[in-house]
């Protein structure tokens, strides 16, 4: 079951919805994954999620999950419309709160197959794990695209 991952600037504007429904539509006919990550904080976050349920429409038998950076014992998460579940990562426990995003998103990345990005400028947590899905992508364990290119 291939999967995808979305990670973003938080000041990312509606604009890029077309681009990313256009990108999630392609995913699914031409390299068949059918499971879609995507976190809860931020603009790129948001947009990604619309994105997803868009296309849900036509491919009912995609999943969206929701990305939970802390332990949902700890911070219970209510699933929202249009997601069919929520993806705590494995491993993520014994992290201290001040790194679980970032430790939840290289998690999350180092699982999947396809990363789909917004990153345009650097000071940002976004551009460090998208020079580490770089590293990832050389070796051949993850496909990128970038919509800020």
């Amino acid at each position: 079951m291939k999967s995808c991952f979305f990670i973003g600037h938080r000041e990312a504007g509606e604009e890029l919805l077309p681009k990313l429904v256009d990108t999630v539509r392609k995913l699914i006919v031409e390299e068949n994954v059918c499971c879609f990550y995507v976190g809860g904080y931020g603009g790129f976050d948001r947009i990604a999620a619309t994105a997803v349920k868009c296309v849900k429409q036509d491919y009912p038998s995609i999943s969206l999950m929701l990305v939970l950076p802390y332990h949902p014992a700890e911070r219970p998460v209510e699933t929202t419309y249009g997601f069919d579940g929520t993806y705590y990562p494995e491993g993520l426990e014994g992290t201290p709160r001040r790194y679980a995003i970032t430790r939840a998103n290289r998690l999350v990345l180092d699982s999947s197959d396809w990363l789909i990005c917004y990153v345009k400028h650097g000071a940002s947590n976004a551009q460090k794990l998208y020079e580490y899905a770089k590293r990832r992508e050389k070796k051949g364990l993850v496909q990128i695209e970038n919509l800020a290119d």
